[in-house]
C-alpha cells in the first residue's frame, strides 16, 4: 500500500492496517507511524494554521497487520496557536503519542533568514542505500536515500554527522508536512557507524520543526538531510539534524534520542 493511500485511509476512517512492508524490524517504520498520526491530528486545526512543532514518543511497537486506532484531540485553540494531542492504540495499548503546536501567521518586526544549506555531491554520484529483502528495512523500498555525508552504519568508521539526499520511489500527488514528516525519519541513527556489527537501534523521543512559510516543494523533489551527534553513551545517543531543497533552503529542524544495544 502506497503512503497516500494510507494516508486516506486514517483521513477517512481513523484506523489503518499497516502492511508489512512499512516494517522496521519489529516494528512499522516510525517515521510512518508518526506521519499518520499527524494528518489525524491536522483535521482538528482550523485551515490557515501551519504544524510549527511535533513532540513524538515512541511509546511501544506499532505493529503490522494488526488494526491500529488513531485518536486526535484539540487541547486548545488560541487566538493564532492550537495544541494537539494524537497517539496510536493497537490492542488497547498507547504505542506512539504525540503533541503537535500548529500557528498561523502574525505581524512580526523579527525576521532572521535561515543559514544556507550544508554542501553535497550531486545526487547522481552519491552512494544509493538500495532495498534488499530480508537485509534491508523493509520501508526503505519506498523511500530511496543517496548517501552524501559520513560512513554507512555498522562501518566500524565512526564520525560526527551522517545523511544525504532522499525521496519517496513512488512520486506522490503532493509534498505535504506528512511526506515530510515520513521522509525525516527514514535515516538511520546518525550514532551507528560507531558500531562494527549490526545491533538494534531505535527512536525513544523525536522532535521536529518545520519551517513556515515552507519553501515551494514539488513532488518529485529530492531533500537533503544532515544529522550531527551532540553526545552518546551508555546506550544512548542525542543527535540534531536540519533537512533542505535541493537550492539550499532550510525545512525542517529534528532532534532525537535514540536507544542503542551494542
Amino acid at each position: 500500500m502506497r503512503f497516500d493511500e494510507l494516508l486516506g485511509s486514517v483521513r477517512q476512517t481513523g484506523a489503518a492496517v499497516i502492511p508489512a512492508s512499512w516494517g522496521q524490524g519489529r516494528s512499522t517504520f516510525g517515521g510512518l507511524a508518526a506521519a499518520l498520526a499527524f494528518e489525524v491530528m491536522s483535521s482538528k486545526v482550523e485551515k490557515g494554521r501551519a504544524v510549527r512543532a511535533l513532540n513524538v514518543s515512541f511509546v511501544g511497537p506499532v505493529e503490522a497487520e494488526v488494526e491500529a486506532v488513531f485518536e486526535a484531540e484539540l487541547l486548545r485553540e488560541g487566538r493564532a496557536v492550537s495544541h494537539v494531542a494524537g497517539r496510536i492504540l493497537q490492542k488497547g495499548e498507547p504505542r506512539l503519542v504525540c503533541m503537535a503546536s500548529f500557528g498561523g501567521d502574525r505581524e512580526s518586526e523579527v525576521r532572521v533568514a535561515p543559514e544556507p544549506g550544508p554542501s553535497a555531491r550531486p545526487i547522481g554520484k552519491c552512494q544509493e542505500l538500495p532495498y534488499i529483502k530480508g537485509l534491508s528495512p523493509e520501508f526503505t523500498q519506498h523511500i530511496e536515500m543517496r548517501w552524501a555525508f559520513g560512513h554507512m552504519p555498522f562501518s566500524g568508521k565512526g564520525g560526527r554527522e551522517m545523511g544525504g539526499w532522499m525521496q519517496f520511489r513512488e512520486v506522490p500527488e503532493c509534498l505535504t508536512d506528512a511526506h515530510i514528516i515520513a521522509l525525516v525519519d527514514a535515516w538511520p541513527p546518525a550514532i551507528l557507524p560507531h558500531l562494527k556489527r549490526p545491533a538494534p537501534a531505535s527512536s525513544l523521543s523525536w522532535a521536529l520543526e518545520i519551517v513556515h512559510p515552507r519553501p515551494v516543494l514539488e513532488p518529485g523533489d529530492w531533500l537533503l538531510y544532515r544529522a550531527k551527534i551532540d553526545q552518546a553513551g551508555a546506550g544512548y545517543g542525542h543527535t540534531h539534524a536540519g533537512i533542505w531543497t535541493a537550492r539550499g533552503e532550510l525545512v525542517a529542524l529534528s532532534r532525537q534520542t535514540v536507544t542503542v544495544f551494542g
